[in-house]
């Protein structure tokens, strides 16, 4: 073995070597050091924003991290010669490809994102999204849970939710509760009206502002027919309507009105 021309060789290549070596550990620590620093801090700065969920900000703080630890690597295969264009170009590539074949996915994370800053509604409201009615069960980034009345759980992913029209019923203290009823001809639409207000005020949870509403509503065959619209909290809404049409049914027969009946057709022969 030659050994004045290994000595040359680790006097030149591997002192220069070693301080590549040197570099990329000094730049790793100092590197990851940054990273977590800029990554809790947008945490932070995210999770000072009553408007922004927790879960959104743990997110977003993950994707930048992940994203300035791939610079980090690339820097640091910088410091040893390697070419990192090409190396570049095919993650550029493969993200194209991973992001074309995860087009729907990615749609539904960029609503969820939309929807996590914009905040058109929150967990245990009570709403209308995507085609389905119910109560709002969890804001996820991908898809959103809705509980339906008769106990259902239906995902429904967030870029059908943020593109379609949203109805919250939670947002207003109070609801109206739409109801009609049909009183046969003859009887005094007014009187009516009257006695069915009264009785509807006495109906536990219904405000008194706004008050009741029973007014005629329109004439059909079998008699008139009345509006009967009561408000209360959106907590409160079913145990109001049924109580509601309870109340129709007993106000009707203490007054003794009479049942509306469908009128008869005639038929005529030649």
């Amino acid at each position: 073995m030659d050994f004045d021309t290994i000595r040359v060789f680790v006097m030149t290549r591997g002192i220069d070597f070693g301080t590549k070596v040197l570099a990329a550990i000094v730049l790793w620590i100092v590197g990851r050091w940054a990273i977590n620093l800029i990554a809790g801090l947008l945490r932070r700065m995210l999770g000072r924003n009553q408007r922004i969920d927790p879960t959104l900000a743990h997110y977003l703080g993950s994707i930048l991290s992940g994203v300035l630890n791939l610079l980090l690597v690339l820097a640091i295969l910088q410091v040893f010669g390697v070419q990192t264009t090409s190396f570049a170009a095919l993650l550029a590539g493969l993200g194209l490809a991973v992001g074309t074949a995860w087009g729907g996915l990615l749609a539904h994370f960029a609503a969820g994102v939309f929807m996590q800053v914009l905040r058109p509604f929150k967990v245990g409201d009570f709403v209308t999204a995507g085609g389905v009615t119910g109560t709002v069960h969890e804001l996820g980034i991908f898809g959103t849970t809705i509980v339906t009345p008769d106990n259902v759980i239906n995902i429904i992913g967030n870029n059908k939710v943020f593109s379609d029209t949203i109805t919250n019923f939670s947002v207003l203290p109070v609801r109206r509760v739409e109801l009609t009823a049909k009183i046969a001809n003859g009887v005094d639409p007014v009187d009516a009206a009257n006695r069915l207000r009264a009785a509807i005020a006495k109906i536990p949870n219904v405000v008194q502002e706004p008050p009741p509403n029973v007014e005629l509503l329109s004439f059909t065959p079998e008699g008139p027919l009345l509006c009967v619209r009561p408000y209360t909290s959106n907590d409160n809404y079913w145990q109001v309507y049924f109580d509601t049409n309870r109340a129709i049914v007993e106000t009707f027969r203490e007054a003794g009105y009479p049942t509306p009946e469908t009128p008869t057709l005639v038929r005529r022969t030649a």
